[in-house]
């Protein structure tokens, strides 16, 4: 059996356990375009794993583990069921990198990413630069991750109550997902749009797909941000080793929400088991990976504390 039909055996496997494996399958589509889809698995030594793992550089970024961890899964399978003796994946592994420190965009920057979306084009392109600028602006606006934004469904979305179905996500865990008025007239609008392009109205049906209707790889979009970000000129230079990401949208909603409270003097510590809730995390200290402490959080901190300092004093 050639790789590209053992790729596909194993993850209609993963999926008819129920398990969601958008990462490992993006991971492994990967590795088989990067090997090749007819090569015999047993002709991939641990020279050619490494070279995936690598790309080409010698440094180690939080990618590589989940190159790793994808090929490990999928090696394991053959190996039970004798497709290969043993596993060519490399047995002692680099040092794990220091995670990525997230990136805060901006109001401007928010702005240029979404007007710089919706004149992204692409020579013979069948994807719509209207529907890629909807889905940066649902992903920053509800605070999803990029990959809960790319699954939703017509059928998700209650108008009626203003809430969006987010079906086991991260965890294996559904929520409903409120939203205010201004973002409901903008899906009304993004829904008009859809039905004059001739889309499916099916609630099955993804809300963002192509122009040859299907439905949004994770890799292509996260491809598609990337030159929508440099095109919009934003980079960092504080020598991170990766530049903003699309998930990066998520952060800067939960610091954009958390100043907000500050700003209208809101029970900050109260509130916090509510955003905890919305983002979809177990418990609050999965939330405080997502509050950085940008200048203007920490302004607004800082005032909170000497208000209640100068209140203890009097």
């Amino acid at each position: 059996m050639n790789l590209e039909k053992l790729i596909k055996q194993y993850i209609a496997y993963r999926k008819s356990l129920g398990e969601k494996i958008q990462s490992s399958e993006m991971y492994l589509k990967n590795f088989c375009k990067f090997v090749g889809a007819e090569v015999s698995l047993t002709s991939i030594n641990e020279d050619i794993i490494n070279s995936f793992l690598y790309k080409s550089s010698l440094i180690v970024r939080p990618s590589w583990f989940n190159r790793y961890k994808a090929l490990n899964g999928f090696y394991k399978y053959a190996l039970a069921r004798n497709y290969i003796t043993k596993i060519p994946l490399p047995k002692n592994l680099p040092k794990r990198p220091y995670p990525a420190t997230p990136y805060i965009y901006s109001r401007k920057e928010l702005k240029a990413l979404f007007d710089v979306a919706l004149n992204y084009q692409i020579v013979k392109s069948c994807i719509s630069p209207y529907t890629v600028r909807a889905i940066l602006i649902v992903t920053y606006s509800l605070g999803l991750r990029i990959h809960e934004t790319l699954s939703i469904k017509i059928g998700d979305i209650d108008m009626n109550n203003s809430v969006i179905t987010i079906h086991q996500s991260k965890f294996y865990k559904s929520r409903l997902v409120p939203f205010n008025q201004e973002f409901k007239e903008f899906i009304n609008e993004y829904l008009s749009w859809r039905i004059k392009q001739m889309q499916s109205k099916s609630p099955d049906s993804p809300l963002f797909i192509s122009k040859n209707n299907l439905q949004f790889n994770l890799g292509t979009m996260n491809s598609i941000f990337q030159r929508i970000r440099r095109k919009a000129g934003i980079q960092r230079n504080d020598n991170s080793y990766c530049q903003p990401r699309v998930h990066d949208l998520r952060h800067t909603f939960a610091v954009n929400i958390l100043t907000n409270w500050y700003r209208d003097n809101k029970d900050v510590q109260k509130l916090l088991p509510i955003l905890s809730t919305y983002l979809g995390h177990e418990c609050i200290s999965y939330t405080s990976i997502y509050l950085t402490m940008t200048d203007n959080l920490l302004q607004e901190a800082n005032m909170r504390f000497e208000e209640y300092v100068t209140k203890e004093e009097l």
